[in-house]
């Protein structure tokens, strides 16, 4: 995990205790500094630790163990010069009043006294603790350690620390009022011996960390002998960069390899040699030149009886093995003087080797070979645990089935090992604890008593990563977070990042521009204020978490915030746009005001003016046509003439431009009346009088009745007086007066002679029309009696009839009396059945009634009872609950 924090610098100097250096001046980071002036500033305070070491770093490679040494001791002045260091087991932040130990093996780290004295007791008290439980048979025990809680080097018991040193140990309780130099340090040359034991001691302060390689010059000679240069001490071993040619372990060929340093690398110069007994010839390298074949030498020996045994061998192969003093396989009886050729004879006795289990010994006779390789007598045996006991075989291994149920040295787990010897072994459980930190867990096997610190380094540096340092895991919240000197990388978002002048490096946000905006705003003014655009967010990865006390800041201005409204003074129309009624007002301020005059724009409708107080209008592209929604609206009839011109009225309200063309239906009868004729206002209105006469023609006869006459016009349906009505054709009856004679005449000789008698034929009725023109004669008389006759006989009857109403009414009404007689009677029956019905309706009613009270009535108990039980049953769970 790294975190990366603000900036802070580091100084490492040279200096003498006798004569202090001037206090460093304060480096600001405000932008009120000239740019040469800052640019000095910073090349007078660059960070003199980076230019003490960079020559250091430079020489060597960054994996030597120089290099590594020298970023240790870098990176530990930067933790001390800047208050960063933190004590691993406490983790609390080292002040400079605070006693100290530093490990001196590996890792330098530096602890609170009374924490490594408290850590160390601890660790030899768990010792203690696994020996009491854990008696052992060994005499020697090894004297009990304690190690660093950080790199796990071991210490003595006596090496407990009960004094507080400086670095380098040359003195107890170094000051701590001194600001001049580094906290704990004595501020003397630290002089302790060189890890190289080149005989010198370290040149620098009293310093945390390993000391720096030694910087004396001495002559030194190249790592093949060659070449011979003067070089620091510490950096004395070099390569000349020629051949080797040292003579290799061959004593025939050279190295070829680039100077080096160690042993010279084996021959690799390649020939044919022979093996150890010169059999067989291969071509290897010259340091494989010795080697030896598969094949069995086979040499006679000296007896001249049996050949040599062994393998490929160089030299002499020896005497036969056979010859001299010899005994019998199993050792007890010696032969003197038998051939190399003869075989000894066994002794016939037990053979009495050892066996392989160490304990019994071989029960057969003497045998050549070897003897049994398990041996098989049956002893009584106990398992490793003690629990169990049986007769086995001796080379069989007994072990029970019972589990160790004892705690391992980690005071949390069981053994669980089957038949377990009472040594249980280390717990092989990872640890699995969070750490102090709270960040890690112990990932070491699991143990009793506190675990060790978290070895992990967090560093901490400024936003570039020029400037850095590392603490502890878990201390790095409550680091302070170094100062950088470089310039911030970081690009401004507002309008003016070319123009602003740069600042140091920083953690969080950056600093507001100073300038002024002048960001021109839509109206054509420019914004006079300080420069409020957006300000790049703070990277989140450089911010360190913030305190309850940070959280109660609150920030005066909003960064990126928009320009205010435009403060300038202008002149406003009113929402009229009247002449002569504009006001001053600020031209961000939009508020809208009304004059005192009538409004007077046009009405949609395009006739009538408005007639409200000045308001607001809609004011459109065109400058002579202004429309509003808040102008009155006229609600009058369109009053105008149509063209063509009609009776009727426009149906729309008052608008502008043309009224519609007028699709009322116009009714005009025909000519002659006989059909009705309906048009459209617009149509008919628009023909000519003489298309008009002759649309309203009907196309069939004139239907209208001469006015001499009572016949119809025989001419189509015109207009006007129907044409020659004096010239009727059609044939008429006409009669004398009596009626008695007729006769057939044009209608024309019919008026001619109505005319003749001095009648006017218009005035003659319907029926009167022809009558009397013809004259009687002798057969009229005759008529005229019968005629009389009849009409007699027609009075006396019709006044007969005009008697006889008063009998037949009688009989009509004794007929409606027998008539309502017959209903009564049957209304009668059609009561009483009527009235059975509704007697049966009323019981059947009744009987309903009472059933479903009985029934209701049952049901109302038997629901009662139901409810009752419930309730029991509640009292009785209440009183007696479930376990």
């Amino acid at each position: 995990m790294t975190t990366m924090a603000g900036t802070a610098t580091t100084e490492f100097r040279w200096k003498s205790p006798q004569q202090p250096p001037p206090p460093q001046q304060p480096i600001s980071d405000s932008d009120s500094d000239s740019g040469s002036d800052s640019d000095n500033h910073q090349h007078r305070h660059n960070d003199l630790s980076n230019s003490i070491f960079k020559a250091y770093l430079d020489c060597h490679s960054s994996s030597s163990p120089s290099s590594i040494d020298l970023a240790k001791i870098q990176s530990f002045l930067a933790s001390s010069s800047s208050g960063a260091v933190s004590c691993l087991i406490c983790l609390e932040r080292i002040k400079r009043t605070d006693p100290t130990w530093s490990c001196t093996s590996l890792c330098f780290a530096v602890f609170h006294l009374f924490c490594i004295q408290s850590w160390a007791r601890q660790c030899l008290d768990l010792q203690a603790a696994r020996a009491v439980t854990r008696p052992s048979s060994n005499p020697t025990e090894p004297e009990a350690v304690w190690n660093c809680p950080k790199c796990r080097s071991s210490y003595q018991k006596s090496k407990i620390p009960r004094r507080y040193l400086c670095y380098c140990g040359k003195e107890e309780d170094p000051p701590a009022d001194n600001p001049w130099i580094l906290p704990h340090s004595c501020g003397e040359v630290c002089e302790r011996p060189l890890s190289n034991n080149c005989g010198h001691c370290c040149l620098l302060l009293c310093h945390p960390g390993p000391c720096a390689s030694c910087p004396k010059l001495v002559k030194a000679k190249c790592f093949c002998g060659g070449v011979e240069d003067v070089r620091r001490c510490g950096h004395k071993q070099f390569s000349c960069g020629d051949v080797c040619e040292r003579v290799l372990d061959c004593d025939i060929h050279n190295c070829r390899e680039i100077c080096h340093d160690g042993e010279c690398p084996p021959c690799r110069e390649r020939a044919v040699y022979k093996c150890c007994c010169g059999k067989m010839k291969e071509e290897k390298d010259c340091c494989e030149r010795v080697f030896r074949c598969e094949a069995s030498c086979e040499n006679m020996l000296n007896c001249g009886k049996h050949v040599c045994e062994r393998g490929c061998h160089s030299g002499e192969c020896g005497l036969c093995p056979y010859q001299g003093k010899r005994s019998c396989p199993c050792g007890k009886r010696f032969y003197q003087g038998l051939s190399c050729d003869v075989v000894a004879p066994l002794c016939g006795g037990t053979c009495d080797k050892v066996l392989g289990c160490g304990y019994h010994r071989c029960p057969e006779r003497c045998h050549r070979g070897p003897c049994l390789e398990t041996c098989r007598i049956v002893v009584t045996k106990s398992c490793r645990c003690g629990g169990t006991k049986k007769q086995v075989p001796c080379h069989q291994e007994l072990a029970c089935e019972r589990k160790c149920q004892r705690v391992r040295d980690c005071a949390r787990h069981a053994c669980r090992r089957r038949c377990c010897d009472g040594e249980c072994p280390p717990c092989s459980e990872i640890c699995g604890k969070k750490l102090r930190c709270r960040n890690h867990k112990c990932q070491s096997p699991c143990h009793q008593g506190p675990c060790a610190p978290c070895p992990i380094m967090v560093t901490i540096s400024c936003a570039c990563g020029e400037t850095h340092f590392e603490v502890p895991c878990g201390t790095e919240t409550n680091q302070k977070p170094p100062r950088c000197r470089k310039l911030c990388h970081v690009t401004p978002l507002c309008r003016h990042g070319q123009n602003q002048k740069p600042h140091k490096c920083h953690y969080g946000a950056c600093p507001p521009c100073r300038l002024l905006c002048d960001e021109e705003y839509p109206c054509g003014h420019k914004c006079k204020l300080r420069c409020h655009g957006p300000r790049p967010p703070p990277n989140r990865e450089f911010i360190l978490k913030p305190t309850k006390k940070m959280l109660n800041i609150q920030v005066e201005s909003t960064p990126g915030s928009p320009c205010p409204r435009c403060p300038e003074l202008v002149w406003r129309p009113c929402v009229g746009h009247h002449l002569a009624a504009e006001r001053m007002m600020v031209c961000s301020d939009r508020t809208q005001f009304a004059c005192d005059n009538l409004c007077g724009n046009p009405l949609p409708c395009g006739n009538h003016y408005c007639s409200y107080i000045c308001h607001a209008l809609d004011i459109r592209s065109s400058s002579l046509d202004k429309r509003s929604e808040s102008c009155e609206k006229c609600d009058l009839r369109c009053q105008k003439e149509r063209t063509p011109r009609c009776q009727h009225p426009c149906p729309r309200r008052c608008h502008p431009g043309d009224c519609p063309p007028c699709k009322t239906l116009v009714k005009r009868s025909c000519h002659c009346g006989a059909m009705v004729h309906a048009f459209e206002c617009i149509y008919y209105n628009t023909m000519s009088e003489k298309d008009q006469m002759k649309a309203r023609s009907c196309r069939g006869p004139c239907h209208r009745k001469l006015p001499n006459c009572t016949h119809l016009c025989p001419e189509i349906c015109h207009p006007g007086q129907c044409p020659l009505p004096e010239k009727c054709g059609k044939k008429v009856v006409v009669r004398c007066k009596c009626l008695t004679l007729k006769k057939e005449w044009v209608c024309q000789d019919v008026q001619a002679a109505h005319r003749a008698t001095g009648s006017d034929p218009k005035e003659v009725p319907k029926n009167q029309f022809g009558v009397g023109l013809l004259s009687c004669d002798s057969n009229c008389k005759s008529k005229l009696q019968m005629t009389e006759s009849v009409l007699k006989q027609r009075n006396v009857k019709e006044i007969e009839e005009k008697e006889e109403p008063s009998g037949k009414s009688a009989s009509k009404r004794r007929k409606r009396r027998e008539r309502g007689q017959d209903i009564q009677e049957t209304t009668r029956l059609q009561k009483l059945a009527v009235i059975t019905k509704r007697i049966l309706m009323v019981v059947m009613l009744m009987t309903m009634l009472a059933a479903v009270s009985y029934y209701g009535y049952k049901g109302l108990l038997w629901l009662s009872d139901w409810m009752n039980e419930v309730e029991e049953q509640r009292q009785k769970s209440r009183r007696y609950p479930r376990i």
